[in-house]
């Protein structure tokens, strides 16, 4: 483990789905984006995946919001933002690229359509293209989200057709109903498909979320955890932001990996 880059943890604080019925810990304000931002930062976090949500609770990608929760976020701390791009099914592309207007440091890019659930997650290629096209206008460091396999050779279409270009982060989706499944044999051929410079986070989801997790800092890889993917710490507890990050470090702790902080994970990502 000593050998191994430091581990960059992401958490992915609120997502589009999970709402306050499902647990009284999910963040909704700016406000409260920024404190769990915080709180997952010092459990070890150095990415901060957001949504926003609008004063109902409901999914929005309303430029504003997003540009007061990332300010809520780092005037309490210097973790990485990474706003969503996916936002929530039945969004048009041109509501999902509000936020990147912002010019935060990162941004997810979805690099096919899947089926999520009962809805699908629209994604044909001209528009990935177009959001690729807007991240390197805007110079926004994409991370491409694969939900199946056929999304890594999409994405480096894009690559080759300079769409973007330096340094390539991946993060595999999975568990999601109607994705790829969650099993280390799918994880290895991910891996197996990615160029050598390449790094890439696994993002397990539910009950998946910690056997992948630890999979991850066991292979190299990095590591996606929060309420977005899993409300539980294990079953019928239910967990804060904070407390599935932490987690992840102690894992890591035990297998002597170190966890990198928000400049060294700018390092290994490419960031400027």
């Amino acid at each position: 483990m000593k050998g191994l880059e430091k581990l960059i943890i992401t958490a992915a604080l609120v997502g589009a789905e999970v709402t306050r019925k499902d647990t009284p810990y999910l963040p909704i304000t700016p406000k409260e984006i920024g404190e769990a931002a915080m709180e997952a930062y010092r459990a070890g976090a150095s990415i901060a995946h957001i949504h926003v949500r609008d004063a109902e609770g409901k999914p929005t990608q309303s430029r504003e919001l997003y540009r007061a929760a990332i300010e809520e976020i780092q005037k309490r701390c210097p973790i990485i933002v990474q706003v969503s791009t996916g936002g929530a099914v039945n969004m048009s592309a041109e509501e999902r690229l509000q936020p990147i207007t912002l010019q935060p440091e990162m941004a997810t890019l979805t690099t096919g359509t899947v089926n999520f659930g009962g809805d699908v997650f629209y994604n044909p290629f001209a528009e990935v293209r177009q959001f690729a096209e807007k991240m390197k206008e805007l110079n926004v460091r994409p991370e491409f989200e694969i939900f199946d396999t056929g999304m890594i050779p999409a994405a480096l279409r894009l690559v080759e057709e300079k769409w973007v270009t330096g340094h390539l982060h991946f993060d595999f989706v999975m568990g999601v109903p109607g994705g790829m499944p969650a099993t280390a044999k799918h994880l290895l051929l991910l891996i197996d498909q990615l160029p050598p410079e390449a790094t890439w986070t696994v993002a397990g989801m539910g009950r998946h979320q910690l056997t992948m997790a630890a999979l991850a800092v066991a292979l190299g890889g990095h590591v996606r955890v929060g309420l977005e993917d899993n409300i539980y710490y294990r079953k019928g507890e239910l967990a804060t932001n904070a407390q599935l990050v932490d987690r992840v470090r102690r894992i890591a702790c035990e297998l002597e990996r170190e966890v990198a902080t928000p400049d060294e994970a700018r390092k290994i990502l490419g960031l400027k």
